[in-house]
């Protein structure tokens, strides 16, 4: 083995400082927040204000984990025509307040970041959503002291988003670390399908949904039931 071949396989085993095992990639709603249900309510509210008729399942299954410009591309589909004027902003705004009153954080998302380090990773935040509305959901959780800003990423620094592996690709390279060396734990049909695109081993946390799981499942995530038992897994 030359000396540049053996550096770059200890630097996707070790990582970047020489004593991390490798990098945990969470992504933010739905892993580490419990936004989803908030998030799909008030889009399934939004779209019937603008004449839609999707129910609440259907948006789900439509927009869960998807960008912004896609959800306003696929409403536009189902209504036929452009959505109302002033519509993805008051959207935003009715989800902005719904988190500040109800937003908690996913069971065991703050010990799952700490045992994660602790079991000698490190961690760090990739998501499809604006770095505005992680900060948001990440303070009203109490989540924000828990993940330093300089290890918290967006799609929208990267060219494409979920589906396709940028940011997370962007993440593990900022981190300093090799894709073989990271783990996703996502929620999502778009964020399984990136992190298994970016060459990483991607969990896909349900969080109970029996629907949402094997959906996950059958596009190759390993299934992760509680992320209370995430440190184990990293340990298999």
């Amino acid at each position: 083995m030359s000396g540049a071949t053996g550096s770059a396989s200890r630097r996707a085993v070790s990582g970047a400082n020489g004593r991390a095992r490798g990098l945990v990639i969470f992504d933010c709603d739905g892993v580490l927040v419990d936004s989803m249900g908030i998030d799909m309510r008030e889009l399934t509210r939004a779209i019937a204000a603008a004449g839609g008729t999707m129910t609440a399942r259907e948006v789900d299954r439509r927009f869960h984990g998807v960008a912004l410009a896609e959800i306003q591309r696929g409403v536009e589909a189902h209504l036929g025509g452009p959505v109302p004027d002033g519509w993805l902003e008051r959207f935003l705004a009715d989800r902005a307040a719904a988190f500040e009153r109800e937003l908690r954080p996913i069971r065991g998302a703050a010990e799952a970041i700490a045992g994660v380090r602790a079991a000698g990773w490190e961690a760090c935040v990739a998501s499809s959503g604006r770095m505005e509305k992680m900060a948001q959901t990440l303070r009203v959780t109490g989540l924000r002291e828990a993940v330093p800003p300089d290890r918290i990423f967006s799609a929208y620094a990267v060219a494409q988003p979920k589906p396709a592996p940028d940011v997370f690709l962007h993440a593990a390279a900022t981190c300093g670390y090799a894709p073989a060396a990271c783990v996703v734990v996502e929620d999502s049909v778009p964020g399984v399908t990136a992190g298994l695109a970016a060459g990483m081993r991607t969990l896909g946390f349900a969080d109970g949904d029996a629907d949402r799981a094997e959906r996950l499942a059958a596009l190759g995530a390993e299934a992760l039931a509680d992320l209370r038992e995430l440190t184990a897994r990293l340990a298999g």
